[in-house]
């Protein structure tokens, strides 16, 4: 126990005073993971993982998007098993790109054969639209609340969810049917309820009617006049 307190206590020299050994085995283990570092920033690590003719690939993605400054991709298709988890080799669609942000490598592992999907377009137009829509669930949890079921009774929190999966209704209604050509035709639903819903106003009320004023500062003035007339003209005659 004496021995376990010393070892764990500052360390002294044989004159008494402290070591300075701990902060240099600090300092210099810095130098080890200053490479590690570096290596992870240079990609080493990625490019390893992908094998030689993926790191090609990723350098050549690399100078297409300096070139451009867009982001460019390469695809790259082949068959790969693990060293046990696996039972049996899969089909794994690499993308290999390059953005003005960095590389951004993905992996997909498939059961769809080559000759029915090639690898661009099972990345593109299959996986990414899956990612879509998971983007639209996360959008109706996020903005319209539909992950507020904490209510005790089942019949409760399925009404929530009823109202929240309604109200991403209307709002994807309104942005396909009144936003089109504004600044809000791609905005989430939050931003939408947020610039456009959520909005400060001075109400008067007198008997035969009721003045809405908005400030005349507010910078969405159009997008919201050009809303409320295409609403207008899509609600049915009679």
């Amino acid at each position: 126990m004496n021995q376990m307190g010393r070892s764990a206590g500052p360390r002294h020299s044989l004159s008494g005073r402290l070591s300075p050994v701990p902060i240099l085995q600090v300092a210099t283990g810095f130098w080890a993971s200053q490479a590690l570092l570096t290596a992870v920033e240079l990609r080493v690590f990625t490019i390893l993982f992908q094998g030689p003719k993926s790191a090609a690939e990723l350098a050549e993605a690399a100078q297409e998007s300096a070139a451009s400054g867009e982001p460019a991709r390469r695809f790259k298709d082949f068959q790969w098993t693990t060293l046990d988890s696996w039972s049996r080799r899969r089909r794994v669609v690499g993308k290999a790109e390059h953005t003005p942000l960095g590389s951004n490598p993905r992996f997909v592992v498939t059961s769809l054969d080559a000759g029915s999907v090639d690898a661009r377009r099972l990345y593109e137009d299959i996986y990414c639209a899956r990612g879509e829509m998971e983007n639209r669930i996360k959008e109706c949890q996020a903005d319209l609340f539909a992950d507020r079921t904490s209510t005790a009774t089942m019949r409760a929190n399925q009404l929530r969810l009823w109202f929240a999966s309604m109200a991403y209704v209307l709002m994807a209604a309104l942005r396909r049917l009144a936003l089109e050509g504004t600044q809000f035709a791609h905005a989430t639903c939050g931003t939408i309820r947020g610039k456009l819903l959520k909005i400060g106003a001075l109400v008067r009320v007198s008997v035969r009617r009721v003045k809405i004023a908005m400030a005349s500062a507010w910078p969405y003035q159009e997008a919201y006049a050009q809303a409320y007339h295409r609403l207008i003209a899509a609600a049915p005659s009679g």
